[in-house]
């Protein structure tokens, strides 16, 4: 016991020394939360709303690091330095920026204790690795993962050794834009609208220990008509015999409970509180499972009963509707890239801080740009009543766009390689998989303006069966296939809409892109010179008028027919100045009060009162 003890003092001394020469490399802006990040434990919040046990390990902090040729595929024996995960290693916050490219990888390392694993399985959880990933405990290789948005998991029970000290090492590669795999906005040579790259850990790192029969996964659908709840539960381990316990609560209060042998059933929810951006209603949920009258696993969740469709207006024109209600859809597109975390938050304040401002801007949906976020902002989604429309990340670009104001491009769909369609359908359906449980995500998105866009048809239906609980944006500003519920129209900087006559009988009509005016704003900016808006004005005056405007003309088409528009967008990115906010988040461009009494005439309930 002695021994161990010394041991753990000595790995917590040579962690501070670590912790204390840690800083932020010399960053062109820092947010204000870069000065709270704390090197010994950053982003310690538990990472995985949906599923909660108690017992876990935070493995984030100081990390040994090495970018190494590609050809390095064995456990370094010397590393370069350190590095804080869970920022990647091109970012300021990271301590390292620098730059790994195709033809090299990086290597990570680090040490962790485990206890009180007798009995149990060890899981080594990681929030998401771009791109390709090898995992190595103790020198033996536990897992490989391919993918840059989705969580992953391995049993690394077998290979844990006797004692309290392991090894970690993990082994990335990430070719950027000279691979076709899914990446958003990340070049290897960022400009214009596309940004720096981000490779390596960006998501949270940990432990956790269950028991060898434990719930993977849960799956909860609502049904407001029937007031029902479907609770599914994926079981490792499972033997015959084995009940699942579902227990609903509202706060503290029991609304109702069931056991059933088997992994599904059904629980009754009376008199529901419907969840909508003006009352986020989210009931509390228990899953045990239950063997013998013993509970062998448990897990808390949540819910919300909220539905999602469409239905013709008085016009015969398609509206989206929630709880069968219309209500204009209204937002801003959100990137999620930060100056000095690149795709991760520096802290969990600053992370909901974006949501909260968009919220008290009066916005009430947020179109979530090809990138998938930590699944704690989707939590704050939830508990703030904000709508979201998630893309699927873009990737394997090439093919051609043709758009037109009030019209949509033919399609041109994309030859892409087998390699990089099975790469896309299997990211794309992780990444549904992992959020489907968020109430708040009300749209899926597979393809943005053509960028990589292919087999629209097969994509978007494929799309709709596993997920027929939520609308198909079939492709954003892209080029039109007539498949999917919902025609989507960019149109720079004027509002605009598809024809209703032509379109509105089928699908509902929405604006997912327009706006994108400028203010560059003198120490707030990326880069001092050489900015970039889609229209650019000089001061908050002109910008706020020129916005004015613009919103203005939406009560008209709302009652034509349009059922939600997507402003450009929340924040600035690197050299693009077009957000509401800068890019460290210090100054907001136009009055938060002032928007939110612009945007509440666009929920008047008069607008949707003369479409029904």
């Amino acid at each position: 016991m002695k021994k161990i003890f010394l041991s753990l003092l000595a790995t917590s001394l040579v962690f501070c020394s670590y912790a204390q020469n840690w800083k932020p490399v010399s960053a062109k802006i820092l947010s204000p939360w870069a000065e709270k990040v704390d090197p010994a434990k950053p982003l310690p919040e538990y990472p995985r709303p949906q599923l909660v046990r108690s017992g876990w390990t935070n493995l984030n902090g100081l990390w040994q690091y090495s970018i190494l040729p590609k050809d390095q595929t064995s456990i370094p024996a010397q590393f370069s330095g350190n590095i804080l995960v869970p920022f990647a290693v091109e970012s300021a916050l990271s301590g390292v920026a620098k730059t790994v490219g195709k033809d090299s990888v990086l290597w990570y390392k680090r040490s962790f204790a485990v206890a009180g694993a007798k009995n149990k399985n060890t899981l080594l959880h990681f929030g998401a690795v771009d791109w390709l990933c090898e995992v190595y405990i103790n020198g033996s290789k536990v897992g490989t993962h391919q993918g840059g948005y989705d969580p992953f998991s391995f049993d690394i029970t077998s290979a844990l050794k006797k004692g309290s000290q392991q090894e970690l090492a993990v082994r990335v590669w990430d070719p950027t834009d000279d691979g076709p795999q899914p990446r958003g906005k990340q070049v290897k040579r960022p400009n214009g609208i596309w940004y720096t790259p981000v490779t390596g850990i960006w998501q949270t790192v940990w432990l956790e220990q269950v028991p060898p029969t434990y719930i993977v996964s849960t799956k909860h659908t609502p049904d407001i008509n029937k007031q029902t709840l479907l609770v599914a539960a994926e079981i490792q381990g499972s033997q015959p015999g084995d009940e699942l316990k579902v227990t609903a609560l509202d706060g503290s209060n029991q609304v109702a409970q069931q056991t059933i042998a088997g992994n599904s059933l059904t629980v009754s929810i009376p008199n529901p509180k419907l969840w909508s951006p003006s009352t986020p209603s989210l009931y509390n949920l228990k899953i045990a499972l239950v063997r013998k009258g013993k509970v062998v696993d448990e897990v808390e969740s949540y819910f919300a009963m909220r539905k999602v469709s469409m239905a013709p207006d008085k016009n015969g024109v398609q509206r989206m509707m929630l709880n069968d209600q219309f209500v204009f859809q209204y937002g801003p597109l959100d990137q999620g890239w930060w100056p000095d975390g690149l795709y991760t938050a520096p802290t969990d304040e600053a992370l909901k801080f974006d949501i909260e401002k968009t919220r008290d801007m009066g916005f009430n949906m947020i179109r979530k740009h090809v990138k998938v976020e930590p699944a704690r902002w989707y939590r704050y989604c939830d508990e703030l009543g904000m709508l979201v429309w998630q893309d699927m990340p873009s990737g394997d670009l090439g093919n051609r766009w043709e758009n037109r104001p009030g019209m949509i491009g033919r399609a041109t769909d994309k030859n892409r390689t087998p390699e990089s369609e099975n790469i896309y359908r299997t990211e794309w359906n992780e990444i549904m998989q992992d959020l489907y449980n968020f109430p708040s995500i009300i749209v899926w998105t597979p393809f943005n303006e053509a960028w990589g866009q292919f087999k629209t048809k097969e994509i978007v239906n494929w799309t709709m069966q596993k997920d027929p609980s939520r609308l198909v944006n079939t492709a954003s500003g892209g080029n039109f296939e007539a498949v999917g519920p919902i025609i989507d129209l960019h149109n720079y900087p004027e509002p605009a809409m598809p024809d209703p006559a032509v379109f509105g009988a089928q699908r509902a009509i929405v604006l997912g892109e327009f706006g994108g005016l400028g203010l560059p704003l003198e120490s707030h900016t990326w880069q001092d010179r050489n900015n970039w808006g889609y229209q650019t004005f000089k001061n908050q005056d002109e910008l706020l008028k020129r916005y004015t405007e613009l919103v203005d003309r939406f009560p008209e088409l709302i009652q034509k027919g349009l059922s939600a528009a997507v402003y450009t967008q929340t924040t600035d990115v690197e050299v693009e100045t077009n957000g509401l906010m800068t890019y460290d988040r210090k100054i907001i461009k136009m009055p938060v009060e002032t928007l939110k009494q612009l945007h509440s005439k666009l929920y008047n309930p008069s607008l949707a009162a003369a479409n029904r």
